[in-house]
């Protein structure tokens, strides 16, 4: 009788093939969720008071480039001996910039321009002394007597020039939605500091125009955001009754808050002692106005803007009391980064498996 030929069925294990591609994603999930993690801490922190720089010196001394122990704020005498003009690199109402150096270091030597504007000139020195912090630039001397301030030199400048920078060979990886979002952090992230600032509320009153808004900025050259110009920051005190205007004049145009407007029309001609008085939420209304220059127009900078939409419409509620505080954008943009940063990197977990 002839024998059927047996045949021999091989099961191959699923489950075990099954098990290790559940522990890889399980551990590319992990790794990503800790880089993530790891990645926005080193940028940001949650505390809703202002962030202090760990490397920053005591009260009254400073430290920069490749200097290993802190300085005393330079002397009128130290200024005058050690500091030297290299060339002239702005100049506006109140003080003239110049291009200096010290020790071999680039610094920035502002001098008054007119005597007119000294209360200006000694209030921007007040503030700047006292507000010293991550996002404010690095006071290094100064000289009351001769109206003489010396700062740190960050060489991209302004915010004005940003666009132009980010077109630099150098600068074009930089250029991109992730690292203009975190710019509009910086931002955001200035407004707040101001707004809950060691003296109390301060308005940022130099910031009639966008462009006017810029120039109080600088860009560092690790692409991060400090407020350079002071001399326009008067205290909101609501619980004294106390509320700002920014400056003597009719204030025109769409970039100034609705309450910033001369609020009895045409008819009737403007004086500043029936203006009335505001307070800090006319630098929200212009949050969403600087957002949209510092998103620019890259490949998903219109998705940020769309995640951004709610915040930006009540940041233009009419209603000052309605707009949100400088503290709930600040929470809000950060949010925003994390989503978009979680699912950019989601299709990178899916082609792993």
């Amino acid at each position: 009788m002839e024998k059927k030929p047996h045949f021999v069925r091989r099961e191959f294990p699923p489950r075990e093939v099954s098990s290790v591609s559940l522990a890889l994603l399980l551990a590319a999930i992990l790794l990503l969720n800790a880089f993530l993690y790891l990645y926005l801490n080193k940028f940001y922190t949650s505390s809703g008071h202002a962030e202090m720089d760990p490397g920053l010196c005591p009260f009254g001394y400073f430290k920069m480039g490749t200097m290993k122990n802190c300085s005393p704020w330079l002397s009128c005498e130290a200024i005058n001996r050690e500091v030297r003009k290299l060339k002239c690199v702005g100049e506006g109402a109140v003080k003239k910039v110049f291009l200096s150096e010290w020790k071999e270091n680039k610094v920035v030597l502002s001098l008054l321009t007119n005597s007119d504007l000294k209360e200006d000139f000694l209030h921007g020195l007040k503030m700047l002394k006292a507000l010293q912090s991550k996002h404010v630039v690095r006071l290094l001397g100064y000289c009351e007597q001769q109206f003489t301030i010396l700062t740190e030199y960050h060489p991209l400048g302004s915010l004005r020039g940003l666009n132009e920078t980010l077109h630099i060979p150098k600068y074009q990886g930089m250029n991109t939605w992730h690292r203009r979002l975190m710019l509009a952090i910086d931002y955001v992230s200035v407004i707040r500091y101001l707004h809950s600032s060691p003296l109390g509320t301060l308005v940022m009153c130099d910031s009639n125009d966008l462009d006017k808004v810029l120039s109080q900025y600088l860009l560092t050259s690790d692409f991060h955001i400090l407020v350079n110009d002071l001399d326009a920051l008067p205290l909101v005190n609501k619980s004294a009754g106390r509320l700002v205007k920014c400056g003597h004049r009719e204030l025109q145009g769409e970039f100034v808050a609705p309450e910033q407007h001369w609020p009895y029309g045409e008819e009737v001609p403007f004086e500043d002692d029936l203006m009335p008085p505001y307070d800090e939420k006319t630098d929200i209304w212009k949050i969403p106005d600087v957002s949209n220059f510092l998103l620019g127009h890259v490949e998903g900078s219109d998705i940020v803007r769309l995640h951004l939409f709610d915040i930006h419409a009540a940041c233009k509620k009419k209603d000052p009391a309605e707009r949100p505080s400088a503290q709930e954008v600040l929470d809000t943009y950060r949010k925003v980064l994390t989503l978009l940063i979680r699912e950019a990197t989601m299709p990178a977990t899916r082609e792993m498996l």
